[in-house]
């Protein structure tokens, strides 16, 4: 055995034969060769998964922000965490787009994803081509919250019930406009201060009130405009929706005959209105009206002698239906409206009241443009309603000795 073995350390011979040591060490370079590029190789693949980590994170960085996103849009939409806080939202005039409209809803905090709620309610309405919640809407005062969802709230906006929910409610000729709003409000139909709000400060193209402003001498500006009739609401409907079927009906029904009259009186419409609404106070039935309506242009004819009207129906306008209705934050008293209205003879108001009292029918709006042809300056009732005219002071007050002597005159 001991003739195979080797001296690995032993030196190279003549001969130049390769020992065991030479390999191990040309093995050695080769490995140390190959070393270089395997570990440039695995360098490379650090920065590979480097590369692969960070755009996971984006992708996931960019699922959560659209997740965000999404909740925030389904939320407008279906107002799964939003609350029932009343927020009011106000068009002077009318909106004519979803896109104004939820503009609006955006500055007053009702919605977040604005792009995405006008995108909705364009793809819904092509979608459902029923009740399309799409602009006009009209103007008005809206209290809207964000737990009615996008769609209740533009619902609402076009005067539209989510459920079609309706009530049949009569007016009866003079009505005044808090009675008007105390039995809308009674019914469900819309809030009292929704209601109010309208009345006072929302314009309308309908030509009797389109020229129409709030004066600080009228308690209600919209008071003679109300028409007398039986209407059909929606539960809950919107203030501006139900005002606007008072006004047309109005509108409809004083007729272009209506205003020509009118111009031959040397009327403005708010005058007529005023007479005619004095007129249903005063009249104890349809068939005195043209009597009291001659009486009352006799006097507006000759205010020299007759500065007042006479007429104890404006006082007790202010009386009866105003002072009750104002409250603590209401801009005026009753006594400073009754400097307006109070049309009795010890009064200083000279001719006509600041404004209609009471909202009339057709009958009184008739009689106020065609008067009777008396030329009575006095009138009063005695307790069963029946009417007595005087062309005098001393007939008027004999008459009033004779028929009604309780009366103070």
């Amino acid at each position: 055995m001991d003739n195979f073995a080797f001296d690995v350390n032993e030196k190279s011979s003549d001969n130049n034969d390769i020992y065991f040591s030479n390999e191990i060490d040309s093995m050695s370079v080769k490995r140390a060769q190959q070393s270089t590029p395997r570990s440039k190789k695995k360098k490379k693949s650090s920065g590979n998964v480097g590369s692969t980590y960070l755009f996971f994170i984006i992708v996931i960085a960019a699922s959560m922000i659209l997740s965000v996103y999404a909740i925030f849009c389904m939320n407008d939409i279906l107002a799964i965490t939003k609350t029932k806080s009343s927020v009011t939202v106000s068009f002077t005039q009318q909106v004519e787009t979803s896109d104004e409209a939820i503009d609006a809803l955006s500055d007053s905090g009702l919605i977040k994803c604005k792009n995405f709620c006008k995108f909705f309610v364009k793809l819904r309405d092509k979608v459902i081509s029923s009740k399309s919640i799409g602009g006009p809407y009209d103007a008005g005062v809206y209290y809207l919250n964000g737990k009615m969802g996008l769609e209740g709230m533009l619902i609402n906006l076009k005067g539209y019930n989510n459920t079609g929910e309706t009530i049949t409610l009569t007016f009866p000729e003079g009505y005044t406009v808090p009675e008007i709003i105390n039995k809308l409000n009674d019914n469900d139909v819309c809030d009292k201060q929704a209601l109010l709000s309208v009345i006072q400060s929302t314009d309308f193209s309908y030509s009797l009130v389109s020229d129409l402003k709030a004066t600080d001498a009228v308690p209600y500006r919209l008071e003679g405009y109300l028409f007398p009739d039986t209407y059909e609401f929606f539960i809950n409907e919107g203030a501006a929706s139900t005002i606007k079927k008072f006004l047309k009906n109005g509108d409809d029904k004083f007729n272009e005959k209506y205003r020509k009259r009118a111009e031959e009186l040397g009327l403005s419409t708010y005058e007529v209105m005023t007479i005619a609404s004095i007129i249903q106070k005063e009249a104890a039935n349809n068939d005195q009206m043209k009597t009291i309506s001659a009486i009352i242009h006799n006097r507006l004819e000759d205010t020299a002698n007759f500065p007042t009207l006479g007429c104890q129906s404006t006082a007790d306008y202010i009386t009866n239906k105003v002072t009750p209705a104002l409250s603590s934050t209401s801009a005026h008293t009753s006594e400073y409206y009754m400097t307006y209205y109070n049309t009795n003879n010890s009064s200083t108001v000279v001719g006509l009241p600041a404004g209609p009292i009471c909202n009339p029918g057709k009958k009184a709006i008739e009689a106020a443009l065609y008067p009777s042809d008396s030329e009575a300056k006095f009138f009063f009732h005695d307790t069963k309603g029946k009417m007595y005219t005087a062309k005098t002071y001393s007939e008027f007050k004999s008459k009033v000795q004779q028929y009604a002597p309780y009366l103070k005159y």
